[in-house]
């Protein structure tokens, strides 16, 4: 199996989640949450992270609501991945992101409390349980 690196992103209005993973673990690692002004990342920064891990893919996460329908973030979110694969030119892939954040959330308070729940940390966890997940429908 060829190794692959994929960077993940939790799309958020504020904040964008960010995570690294390889398919050989099926493992992802939080990086440093990109501050967004509505919706918009500074793109520079995006740059630096692709760069940096020359990523095979970037899994996005797909905000739906519980039932499985769109909501007003649905279409946000994939506005931000055409606009990842239109300056970079990566294979693109949405993930649903349901219980994503209640779910790192939980993971990184098992870590460490209430003082591990800062905004961007909850972001990139978010991030790295997208990649997670797309893991788990892809490979198993």
């Amino acid at each position: 199996m060829t190794t692959m690196t994929v960077l993940g992103f939790d799309f958020g209005t504020k904040s964008i989640g960010v995570a690294v993973g390889q398919n050989i673990t099926f493992q992802a690692s939080p990086e440093q949450a990109v501050k967004a002004n509505d919706g918009i990342p500074d793109w520079n920064v995006i740059e630096t992270i692709i760069k940096r891990w020359k990523p095979n893919l970037l899994v996005i996460g797909l905000p739906l609501n519980m039932d499985g329908t769109e909501q007003p973030l649905t279409l946000r979110a994939k506005k931000f991945a055409n606009r990842l694969h239109g300056r970079f030119g990566i294979e693109i892939a949405l993930q649903d992101e349901r219980l994503t954040t209640t779910d790192a959330k939980a993971r990184l308070f098992e870590l460490g409390g209430f003082k591990k729940l800062s905004k961007d940390q909850v972001d990139s966890v978010s991030a790295v349980l997208i990649v997670e997940s797309y893991f788990e429908n892809h490979y198993s």
